[in-house]
């Protein structure tokens, strides 16, 4: 089984803490849309021994694009690869493009997932993080979604400057009050040459306050767990039989195509990602040539990523399988890196299957402890 994640590169307007590839100008979109059509098809033969299981529209905005434009490339991937019966469609969309037409029109497309950016219900944190929707967009498109869609998942931040704990048990009691069967939650972060790094820098935002973070994450998992939510991976809560079957597949190493400007692929021994310009990909794509970059992973990029992806998940690392794939040394040395934070309560070994997990006391920190388990070269 693989999946296919599409890169829709554009959005109306710039989220000041977002360093994903996107445009604001739209002069390029029908040349794009056959661009990743041709990609498709170029890269049929990559999973011609996989079946695909998932679709994935991720951006930028996808939910910027017609019905009939993302019906086109579904059908590319039908055309091109064999695909399950009913796989698991999803579309990344913003509140202020689902409108009630709009969700009817999409009800009755092949997508059957929606994944809406809702990020917060409080209009200041919207207005702070340059968001293109308001709160009552948000709420008025999850009333209606709900009734067409029964698998929506919604994007929440927290740790954002003057969210106080208070607002931000209401911003999660009022995504639960709309019966939503998945939430993504994330700390706000201050990337690289975003405009929330310039504004901090320049004193117009106040900096991020860790604590006040971790505090919110340990309501998130709190309150969720009340609401019969999974935390199935670090920033991933979803009821029974509503997980991410599509970035499950990411955290289980399976294959996968990323299509468009940007997009990675892995295909379990190489990683690849395209280039991160729409004139340069289009351009690359008409001459038949992917405008890609391939590393080839090494056995210790390979346990690394093992790390790092098994301790963000609820099925942890498997020792038995360390072991199998990359031999005694490695078992040895991840236990033995690990020692420190099994004892600080941070991690755990789980005796009936055999993992090492982390607790809910490390959860918060476990990118820092991943990265001082790996096997530097």
């Amino acid at each position: 089984m693989a999946g296919i994640y599409i890169h829709i590169p554009f959005c109306k307007q710039a989220c000041h803490y977002c360093d994903f590839h996107f445009s604001t100008s739209f002069k390029k979109k029908n040349e794009l849309i056959h661009a990743l059509i041709k990609e498709l098809e170029l890269r049929k033969d990559e999973l011609e021994n996989h079946t695909i299981e998932t679709i994935y529209f991720g951006g930028g905005t996808p939910s910027l694009l017609s019905n009939d434009e993302i019906e086109l490339i579904i059908n590319s991937v039908y055309k091109n690869y064999q695909v399950i019966d009913t796989p698991e469609i999803t579309l990344e969309a913003n509140p202020d493009d689902l409108t009630n037409q709009r969700i009817n029109d999409l009800a009755n497309t092949p997508i059957n997932r929606l994944s809406i950016g809702v990020q917060s219900f409080f209009e200041d944190d919207l207005k702070l993080m340059n968001r293109a929707h308001n709160a009552v967009e948000a709420k008025a498109c999850l009333s209606t979604a709900t009734r067409y869609f029964d698998n929506i998942t919604i994007d929440l931040i927290y740790g954002i400057p003057n969210l106080s704990n208070q607002q931000w048990r209401e911003n999660l009691n009022v995504a639960f009050g709309f019966d939503i069967n998945h939430i993504s939650s994330y700390a706000l972060t201050v990337e690289p040459k975003t405009a929330l790094d310039a504004f901090i820098k320049q004193g117009k935002y106040p900096s991020l306050d860790e604590q006040q973070a971790q505090e919110q994450f340990d309501i998130l998992v709190v309150e969720t767990q009340k609401q019969g939510f999974v935390h199935y991976e670090i920033s991933n809560f979803g009821k029974p039989n509503y997980f991410s079957k599509h970035n499950t597949s990411y955290w289980l190493g399976k294959p996968y195509l990323g299509i468009g400007p940007s997009a990675h692929s892995f295909n379990g021994k190489q990683r690849s990602w395209n280039v991160r310009n729409n004139s340069k990909y289009i351009r690359s794509i008409a001459v038949g040539i992917l405008p890609n970059e391939i590393e080839t992973l090494s056995k210790n990029d390979s346990f690394n990523e093992s790390i790092m992806i098994g301790l963000r998940t609820i099925w942890g690392i498997s020792l038995t399988t360390i072991e199998q794939v990359f031999g005694a040394s490695y078992k040895t040395h991840l236990l033995s890196t690990a020692k420190e934070y099994i004892s600080q309560g941070l991690l755990e070994v789980s005796n009936t299957d055999n993992t090492l997990k982390t607790t809910q006391k490390g959860q918060f920190l476990i990118d820092g402890i991943a990265s001082n388990l790996f096997m530097i070269n």
